[in-house]
């Protein structure tokens, strides 16, 4: 195959997400992906990359699976399509089952979407259902990070706080509010992690307060910020977070969109890592390996139940999605989980993610980075370099995950770079020597960029 060829007719007919508008139609280096195979992805020409960041967080059994091709095929030719607006289909009734078994305390009640963003979207809403219904239509407003991600539909897109994320893209301003991203790299005035959680945590009881609790919505909360950076908040930050907001009667959405289906060793992470038991718990991505769309959200029976039944008010949940709880996804779906099950996965995370973070850690003796932090199988390698000015810093940085990843891409790696920010999770199913592979590649990737900083004078030892 041609890569050029492909290339002329993106740089024609596409817009990809996260588009520079001031370059497009001027791509002349993106790799050209036509095979996937493992933790292997394989490019026009045939050079095989391995996948670092696991397509987009979601190739948990990775590439190729026989299995869930099959039974998508089958699914499609016995039933393909099945609306959730009037009929129930049985493939829908049996992932909500395997989904509600695994969920902490009564998160029983199982609503699906296409998505990370659709179902963020759908939680908050059914938030503001909840609150209209319960005669409080003032209380709407809604506590996130910056730094965080949750999705890119208006209003997902408005509880997002990546702050360099150049965008003129309108987004809900009234009523939103962003406390601190929790990363002591970022805040190295404080002399422990412990001293910058009671900060956070301080902060939160304080917004609580200038804002009233009465008129607080909701707070949510990725457990590790992922897209933001892969930052890992200080040990029972996430804890502390939920028992203060549960304490003021806020509802608490924990948003696994990346850490759920296996990327911390467990089908969902926020009980069995973090202590917490969400209101709600926002899932997608990992829950079909990437083969379907699909998302969802689990939601509490108690939260339910206050606006529910008899509390309804003879009001709707007016909210859905053509494809919602499509049986084909749903297909995909329970045979990814049955993988999972089968080759002990959540264990092999276990037994490799240690293996895999003190690997990376190794990289820390390149002067160029800055930070390396992650937790099973989800890491960032930061890259540091000083600037004259925010402006200026911002272009180098932008530049720098350029080189590291155009360096990777030659070397047979593939990276997710976020501005200096190389963000790294392969599929579940990676082993000890990939991991050494990722490592080795990614070490060289860092030396060609450092090696080229030099020369171009950027950077003075």
């Amino acid at each position: 195959m041609d890569s050029e060829n492909f290339r002329e007719k993106f740089n024609q007919h596409l817009l990809h997400p996260w588009g520079d508008l001031s370059t497009i139609g001027e791509d002349d280096h993106s790799s050209v992906i036509v095979k996937g195979d493992g933790v292997y992805i394989f490019d026009a020409e045939g050079n095989r990359l391995l996948d670092g960041p696991a397509g987009m967080w979601c190739m948990q059994t990775g590439y190729g699976r026989r299995e869930i091709a099959d039974a998508v095929a089958e699914q499609i030719m016995n039933l393909s399509y099945a609306t959730s607006f009037s009929v129930i289909n049985n493939r829908e009734v049996q992932l909500a089952q395997r989904i509600a078994e695994q969920t902490p305390g009564d998160l029983n009640r199982i609503f699906f979407t296409t998505g990370g963003s659709t179902s963020v979207d759908s939680a908050l809403r059914l938030c503001q259902l909840a609150s209209n219904i319960q005669g409080k239509p003032h209380r709407k407003h809604i506590l996130t990070r910056e730094k965080a991600y949750h999705g890119s539909t208006f209003l997902s897109a408005s509880v997002t706080g990546k702050e360099r994320d150049k965008s003129a893209m309108d987004t809900i301003k009234e009523g939103i509010h962003f406390l601190s991203a929790p990363c002591h790299f970022y805040h190295p005035e404080f002399a422990t992690e412990e001293a910058f959680c009671d900060f956070l945590i301080e902060e939160l009881e304080q917004k609580i307060l200038d804002v009233g609790a009465d008129n607080i919505m909701c707070f949510i909360a990725e457990p590790i910020l992922a897209s933001g950076g892969v930052i890992v908040p200080p040990a029972n930050y996430n804890q502390r977070c939920w028992q203060t907001v549960k304490k003021h009667g806020i509802t608490y959405i924990a948003d696994e969109v990346v850490t759920g289906f296996g990327r911390l060793g467990h089908w969902f992470a926020s009980e069995a890592v973090f202590g917490v038991v969400p209101d709600m718990i926002i899932f997608a991505k990992g829950v079909t390996s990437g083969y379907i769309p699909m998302g969802g959200y689990a939601v509490s029976e108690t939260f339910l139940a206050s606006f529910s039944g008899d509390n309804a008010d003879g009001c709707l949940y007016s909210n859905g999605y053509t494809w919602g709880g499509s049986p084909v996804a749903c297909a995909a779906a329970l045979t990814s989980w049955d993988i999972i099950e089968r080759e002990n996965l959540l264990s092999h995370v276990h037994q490799i993610g240690p293996y895999f973070q003190q690997q990376l850690r190794t990289l820390k003796d390149i002067p160029l980075v800055g930070d390396v932090r992650g937790q099973g199988l989800m890491a960032a390698v930061e890259m540091t370099i000083e600037g004259r000015n925010e402006e200026d810093l911002l272009a180098k940085d932008y530049a720098i995950g350029d080189m590291v990843d155009q360096h990777c891409q030659q070397l047979g790696l593939l990276v997710r770079p976020f501005i200096n920010i190389c963000i790294i999770s392969p599929p579940l199913i990676i082993t000890r020597q990939q991991v050494d592979e990722l490592v080795s590649t990614l070490r060289l990737g860092l030396e060609l960029t450092l090696k080229d900083l030099r020369e171009q004078g950027i950077w003075i030892d």
